[in-house]
């Protein structure tokens, strides 16, 4: 069906002789780079990080950001004395090519590996958001199907395409999830670099594009938005794929098909990693598609055949979209997850609040930001490539209108998420502008060449110093990582702190298997302590936070399932009333001991309020489980009770 739209598609105009290549690179060659670049940088990347991982210095010395400026400096200034200097003009274009793919890959793994060269876990520890993506990654190693993070037995509602891969990867090395996380996490920081450079060298020359790709790692990083790496490629790729659906629309003789599945590639791959990707991503190339029909219908072209040529595209593009998304959305969908309540966008953080303005001249990315967005302004108009990224700077102001709108439904469109991705357009346009103005400048003098030293000067300085900042950014996020605990209660400093829940980990997990002597994925899990689930595969009853449970898991029903058990009777209730649920009822409790009760945390929503989550607790009396049914362990400052 997709193959069939798609020659209809090509189809839809005799092509016009006069017109250019759509592309810079035809399909084989665009596949090839994207298969043999993928492959070098996830390679490269692991050795990069097995390197780093032996450098051996101990958390809280300045020692990795001084050997990781040093790395970054020297690879800056490779990359900047060959384009300057042209000295790689007479190398095969292969080399070239794979050069870029190597330097890229080095540069981005290299801005993580060597500040987290002393921890196993990645930037945010098992911290906050960190918590729940490493139970998905616990859940994706302990089976092979797509499931649900917390929930047995439901259709999963966030997209696990990333984490089924990193499923895989963990099978691979034989790791439990969350030691996988790191390395798996920065291999795809790597990888969506290279992508980036792949898909900006269909729309601008090679030299562009790779100041374009080093342009968009600043602005991964010092937004610190690498923090989310299954988010992260998809914001890297959007510009160009924008760029390159202008293109398309604009064309009004014959496309190639590859190009319209390539775009609905990038789509679907928003739709199974990151949904709300999927909805921007589909709101810029619907917009550039009527923007498109808008300008060729004033020119003079009969509307009836623009709409047609127009719409068989945006017709192929969905399919190829939607047929990939419903790999992870099919069985949610099915499943009636649609039609549920559903809390996950009642957040709303400063930063959505306030329009962001990135281009503030307080810092060399702000001015970075400033010529970006002073040269989208004045090249839109004529400018294939400027007109494309200025309609996505825009459509982000409008999403976060649009989100400050949707208060008025009790509801937003976590906007937030969006400021790197205005980020990532004004950074890449900013490399654009000083480019033309590295062009333009020196004929003003009659000696050229001391104005053209002095402006490499100036863009490596600039580049040292994003670098730099870009370390300096991810500061806290390493601190938190060398500070959390370990699955064996140790953290990266060797402190075991038993006032820290995290110091009893390890002790929870072995004597739940020792009591229970159930498999671990066997297991359903009410826990007081809510990063248990991200360091072993068990099944939670209540996820720990109302905007990460499954729509289909009925929340609140549950918290109140729970109160209900907490005001039995006696024990024989108790049990009784956990084999009436309606749900799968826990047969593991993991509580808090607190003035001789046992508690265990109920978390509500409670937006708007600044911090969107109200946690109730909920006392247990011990003597509930005073029966022959159940065995307990005191642990720390938990009590393990597993019913027999």
């Amino acid at each position: 069906m997709t193959t069939t739209l798609a020659r209809a598609a090509a189809k839809d105009t005799a092509p016009a002789p006069e017109e250019a290549p759509l592309t810079r690179l035809g399909l084989g060659r665009t596949v090839a780079e994207l298969v043999l670049g993928g492959v070098l940088a996830v390679v490269l990347s692991l050795v990069l990080q097995v390197a780093a991982n032996h450098i051996g210095t101990d958390p809280g010395t300045y020692v990795p950001d001084a050997l990781v400026n040093l790395a970054s400096a020297v690879i800056l200034l490779v990359l900047f004395t060959l384009l300057a200097w042209g000295w790689a003009a007479r190398w095969p274009s292969w080399l070239k090519v794979a050069g870029c793919w190597a330097a890229l890959s080095a540069f981005a793994t290299l801005l993580l590996a060597i500040p987290l060269q002393a921890t196993r876990f990645y930037l945010g520890g098992s911290s906050v958001d960190n918590t729940f993506r490493l139970q998905y990654l616990e859940r994706m190693t302990a089976g092979h199907s797509l499931a649900d993070m917390n929930y047995q037995g439901l259709a999963p509602y966030y997209p696990g395409g990333w984490f089924w891969l990193g499923g895989r990867f963990a099978n691979l090395l034989g790791w439990e999830g969350w030691a996988a996380y790191k390395p798996y996490s920065i291999l795809w920081i790597a990888l969506a670099t290279v992508v980036a450079f792949v898909l900006w060298s269909l729309v601008v020359r090679r030299r562009l594009a790779l100041l374009a790709s080093i342009a968009t790692v600043f602005a991964g990083f010092t937004t610190v938005a690498v923090d989310e790496p299954y988010a992260w490629p998809t914001t890297a790729c959007l510009a160009p794929i924008a760029v390159l659906a202008w293109r398309v629309f604009r064309r009004r003789g014959r496309v190639p098909a590859w190009t319209l599945v390539l775009i609905g590639a990038y789509l679907g791959v928003c739709g199974i990693t990151y949904t709300l990707h999927l909805v921007f991503g589909v709101l810029v190339v619907v917009v550039l598609a009527v923007v498109a029909g808008v300008l060729d219908v004033r020119r003079g072209e009969a509307a009836g055949p623009v709409v047609k040529r127009l719409l068989l595209r945006l017709v192929v593009v969905g399919v190829v979209t939607g047929l990939l998304s419903l790999v992870t959305w099919g069985p949610f969908i099915l499943a009636g997850g649609l039609g549920e309540p559903n809390v996950a966008a009642h957040f709303l953080p400063d930063s959505s609040a306030n329009f962001p303005t990135p281009f503030a001249p307080t810092s060399v990315f702000g001015v970075l930001c400033l010529a970006g967005l002073v040269w989208l302004v004045l090249r839109a108009r004529r400018d294939q490539v400027a007109f494309p990224l200025l309609t996505v700077t825009a459509l982000v102001y409008v999403w976060f209108a649009l989100s400050t709108l949707a208060l008025l439904a009790h509801t937003t469109l976590l906007a937030f998420r969006f400021v790197v991705t205005l980020d990532t357009v004004l950074a890449v346009a900013g490399v654009f502008a000083a480019v033309d103005l590295l062009r333009l400048v020196p004929g003003l003098f009659r000696e050229s060449r001391p104005v053209l030293v002095t402006g490499f000067v100036l863009a490596f300085a600039a580049a040292v110093s994003l670098s730099q900042a870009s370390v300096q950014a991810l500061g806290d996020q390493v601190d938190t990582a060398e500070s959390d605990y370990y699955a064996d209660g140790y953290n990266a400093k060797g402190q075991h702190d038993p006032s820290k829940d995290g110091a009893w980990t390890g002790q929870l997990i072995s004597t739940i298997d020792e009591l229970s002597g159930r498999p671990r994925t066997d297991e359903i899990v009410l826990s007081a302590y809510d990063r248990l689930l991200s360091f072993a595969p068990y099944w939670g009853f209540q996820q720990t936070t109302p905007h990460y449970a499954n729509p289909l898991a009925e929340y609140t029903a549950r918290n109140a399932e729970i109160k209900q058990w907490a005001a039995a009777a006696g024990p024989d209730q108790l049990l009784q009333r956990l084999a009436d649920s309606p749900y799968h009822a826990p047969n593991v409790f993991v509580l808090r001991r607190d003035g001789g009760k046992l508690a265990a945390y109920l978390a509500s929503d409670s937006f708007p309020q600044a911090s969107p989550v109200a946690v109730e607790k909920v006392d247990f009396d011990p003597a509930l489980f005073a029966s022959p049914r159940f065995t307990q362990r005191d642990v720390g400052p938990f009590t393990v009770l597993v019913e027999r």
